[in-house]
């Protein structure tokens, strides 16, 4: 196995200030190497926003971690890499990422959403009724959404709350109000919202 290359004076230094957790070459560090990385993350995540979020939290990684660097072992980008493609599998295979994953399909069928005719009124199927058969908390997104007009974002804006405990009480909602409309029977809905 060929011995690897030595890093560069000027890669040199930044590694000797990096281990003295200087807060500055974690700043060079990052305008250095994180265009490329980023797009190492991208390629794993395929998504720009969530590879953004992978890469901010990779980034905490290495800081909190330099200290096991090794430029024996390779080169610092090296490293880096793989620091970040470890995060971004790790977040690939956790829960709350299947969970987002799930809800960003509420997301795109608000892009394909069509207002309904101005002579279409909600209470003539009897939604409003249906509606006031769930939980307040969810009640009080559907009214926002699909009576008051609201996006998801504005929903969590009025109520104070963060955007996936919009999506996750609709989600709810919305299993609840299939279910009655289908057997006119409440159902409990799996999701605790």
């Amino acid at each position: 196995m060929p011995a690897p290359r030595e890093a560069t004076p000027d890669e040199a230094l930044l590694i000797e200030r990096l281990l003295a957790r200087d807060e500055q070459a974690l700043r060079l560090l990052h305008a250095r190497y994180a265009k490329s990385l980023l797009a190492v993350v991208l390629r794993l995540v395929r998504d720009e926003a969530l590879a953004q979020d992978v890469l901010q939290e990779a980034w905490l990684k290495v800081w909190l971690s330099f200290a096991s660097y090794d430029a024996e072992r390779g080169r610092l980008f090296t490293w880096l890499a793989r620091v970040c493609s470890n995060h971004a599998v790790d977040v690939l295979r956790s829960p709350r990422y299947r969970f987002h994953r799930q809800n960003r399909s509420l997301e795109g069928a608000g892009a394909e959403w069509v207002p309904a005719p101005a002579s279409f009124q909600p209470e003539h199927i009897g939604v409003r009724e249906l509606a006031g058969q769930l939980k307040p908390r969810q009640r009080e997104v559907i009214d926002l959404l699909y009576f008051g007009g609201c996006t998801q974002v504005e929903a969590a804006e009025e109520l104070g709350i963060p955007l996936s405990t919009v999506k996750t009480r609709a989600r709810a909602a919305l299993q609840v109000l299939s279910a009655l409309a289908h057997d006119g029977r409440p159902v409990r809905p799996h999701l605790r919202a």
